[in-house]
């Protein structure tokens, strides 16, 4: 019988920012922790923030009550978000009194409360670890593998020379160059070129990227985030007129594009989600219906009169599980042309790419959208009926985790010689992996 079918798994050690159903990689963090947890297996999870973490039957929750870069003043976030001493203690505390050779690490995100403090207590453990990467942050320093004041993909190889002296940060240079000092913080904390970490794309697509950063491919696995649609019968688009955003209110989600698109093709819109911008839409488009954040269940109600998902992200989004969610619902997508699953989407017929840098083309789109419910109707039927060839199911991929965590486990050790760095933690070296 292979290794990985016998190799027993004593415990797996979920790490995020954040342990709240929020969606997004929380919310997939949190998905594997109730999965895994239902099959016996013993589950950990070490939660960054202030907030006490999605509480769930059976599961050791520990939550260190870290703030985030958006908390507090800015210099002291400045600080803590380059290298976070309290995160180190925590991470470092928990494996030395607890390890086992048969317990598996899996990083979700880092970098909004934990900082790269947490690479090096991981470094003992780096055979046994998973890294998910649920965006461009092991690599890039701004995240996106993108430029965006020029509004397009960035083909730069991270940390070069080009890269660093490129202003292509969301906000101003200065930020980007603190994200370059981080990103050099995270590299030394862990070299994921020679360690033996795993790094978990989302999609295929992300490979060539993170490979392009440093990582090797032999070091990367792709398994694909899993999908549930939101309804089990078929939306019936064609007979609906309301367009419908779901997401994290923020401009890199394209939010404030939908609305003045919206408002431009005369046509009903509706937000569902929360976040920075929501004061500021609502004040700006009155006509717009701000729904709030709403659970899966209430969402599946929504869309069942909705005629179109729009999805302008304004990055290379990695995967792009609300357009998934949506299409194999049978609501037809626009979504941005930068998404990585966008050439898939339109290939199966049931999305169209857009661009979130020309609004008035998206208020084209919509207009003709709106219209044409044959098209409509071709889209949805796609969807529903052959979407679910998209991503895995959360049996599947729940699957896929375990047989990977096996994997890690019966897998031989390659050592990655320790980096010592007294001048950032205080006198912390991280010893070399196990022998």
């Amino acid at each position: 019988m292979p290794a990985q079918e016998t190799t027993m798994i004593d415990r797996v050690v979920v790490i995020s920012d954040d342990a709240v159903e929020s969606g997004g990689a929380a919310g997939i963090a949190l998905r594997s922790v109730r999965m895994l947890s239902e099959r016996g297996i013993p589950v950990t999870v070490l939660n960054g923030s202030q907030d006490p973490g999605t509480q769930q039957p059976g599961v050791d929750l520990r939550s260190l009550g870290g703030q985030s870069l958006l908390q507090g003043g800015r210099g002291r976030a400045a600080a803590r978000g380059l290298f976070s001493r309290p995160a180190l203690n925590f991470v470092d505390g928990w494996i030395r009194a607890n390890d086992t050779p048969g317990t598996v690490y899996h990083l979700h995100n880092w970098h909004k409360v934990l900082s790269p403090a947490v690479f090096l207590p991981l470094r003992r453990v780096a055979d046994r670890l998973v890294v998910t990467a649920h965006d461009y942050f092991l690599v890039c320093p701004n995240g996106g593998q993108f430029d965006f004041p020029q509004g397009q993909a960035c083909e730069r190889d991270p940390m070069s020379l080009g890269c660093i002296t490129t202003n292509c940060d969301r906000r101003h240079y200065a930020h980007k160059l603190w994200r370059v000092a981080r990103q050099a913080v995270r590299h030394m904390a862990m070299d994921l070129g020679r360690s033996p970490a795993t790094v978990v794309a989302v999609h295929e697509g992300m490979r060539p990227y993170l490979a392009r950063g440093g990582i090797p491919q032999d070091r990367i696995a792709v398994l694909r985030n899993p999908v549930v649609p939101w309804r089990t019968e078929r939306v019936r688009a064609e007979q609906n007129r309301s367009i419908l955003f779901v997401g994290r209110l923020e401009r890199d989600k394209g939010v404030d594009v939908v609305a003045a698109a919206a408002r431009e093709a005369g046509v009903s819109l509706r937000i569902v989600g929360d976040g920075p911008l929501r004061t500021e839409l609502s004040e700006s488009y009155p006509e717009v219906r701000m729904m709030g954040w709403r659970s899966p269940a209430e969402i599946a109600d929504l869309v069942a009169d909705a005629r179109l998902l729009v999805v302008p992200t304004r990055w290379r989004e990695t995967f792009g599980l609300v357009t998934l969610e949506a299409v194999m619902s049978g609501l037809p997508a626009l979504v941005s042309r930068h998404a990585l699953i966008t050439p898939e989407v339109v290939d199966l017929g049931c999305a169209e790419a857009c661009d979130p840098y020309a609004p008035n083309e998206l208020a084209a789109q919509l207009r003709r959208l709106a219209r044409d419910d044959l098209q409509i109707r071709w889209m949805s039927e796609s969807g529903f009926h052959r979407g679910d060839s998209l991503a895995p199911t959360p049996e599947a991929w729940c699957d896929s985790l375990v047989d990977l965590y096996r994997s890690k486990l019966a897998s031989p050790v390659r050592d990655q010689a320790a980096v010592p760095m007294p001048w950032i933690a205080g006198g912390f070296r991280a010893p070399a992996a196990r022998p």
